[in-house]
């Protein structure tokens, strides 16, 4: 199946987890891959597993000032892009009040304001050619908030807000938004999630652990973006939070006093 073949694909957070994920099945779909993390050494290993051609460029989302001149790099090294996965970010295992000013920053620097900034940097190409696509590993967290992921719920509602915009500002020149909005996928996104201190937390959460794999969720992204999806939701049980939030919005609140987050 070669679904993308010689489409050029941009991953962000492309040095594990679901980014990694999507690293392998975009190659295995025939796509000519960018993977960009700030791990230049792990992005090599899965670059190696990507076949000849693919393209590694080291970025760091928290850095805004750099985005743009990464932009003209990947352009110059591509010569185009058409896909732009935003699937960098950091997540947040902490109460509000324990919760320092300098991990809200992060939180929104990273998860926001990096991902807003890296794809107006790129918005320009996409209009010169008049299409691109925009692919944004959001959350569950962007549909509701859940306790110990306030200023993380805060930048992923942002992000639904700035491309469902962007995507109405856009949709003449032929630019699409998929939004895709994960609940709990096994992967290290708990073991890295930062407390209110700003220190990792270091371990699995039960959730997590018990989540769906992150190939599985890979195909499943791919397949959305194949028939240019402008939503679309993936998960277990933890999916039933968006459909409480829409209809019963007061058992919502009563069952996320008490709900296991971790």
């Amino acid at each position: 199946m070669k679904n993308f073949q010689n489409k050029t694909v941009w991953i962000t957070g492309a040095s594990s987890g679901i980014g990694e994920a999507l690293a392998y099945e975009f190659a295995r779909q025939g796509a000519k891959l960018i993977l960009s993390a700030r791990n230049e050494a792990a992005l090599k290993r899965v670059a190696d597993s990507c076949g000849d051609g693919t393209i590694i460029q080291p970025l760091d989302l928290e850095q805004h000032g750099e985005l743009s001149g990464i932009v003209e790099k990947v352009l110059a090294k591509a010569g185009h892009v058409d896909i732009l996965v935003n699937n960098g970010g950091v997540s947040q295992r902490s109460l509000a009040k324990e919760t320092s000013y300098e991990v809200d920053k992060k939180m929104i620097d990273i998860n926001l304001l990096g991902t807003m900034t890296l794809s107006k940097a790129l918005l320009p190409h996409f209009l010169e050619r008049k299409t691109g696509h925009y692919v944004v590993i959001t959350s569950l967290m962007g549909k509701f908030g859940a306790p110990m992921r306030s200023a993380y719920a805060a930048a992923k509602h942002g992000l639904h807000g700035f491309f469902e915009a962007l995507r109405a500002e856009s949709w003449r020149e032929n630019i699409q938004v998929t939004l895709v909005c994960p609940g709990y996928i096994r992967t290290n996104i708990s073991k890295n999630a930062l407390k209110g201190d700003g220190k990792k937390q270091g371990t699995m959460d039960e959730a997590t652990d018990q989540g769906i794999s992150p190939e599985d969720l890979a195909k499943k992204i791919l397949k959305a973006i194949g028939q240019r999806k402008q939503e679309v939701l993936f998960g277990g049980k933890e999916l039933m939070g968006v459909y409480l939030k829409r209809f019963m919005p007061g058992v919502l609140a009563k069952v996320l006093r008490t709900a296991k987050v971790t």
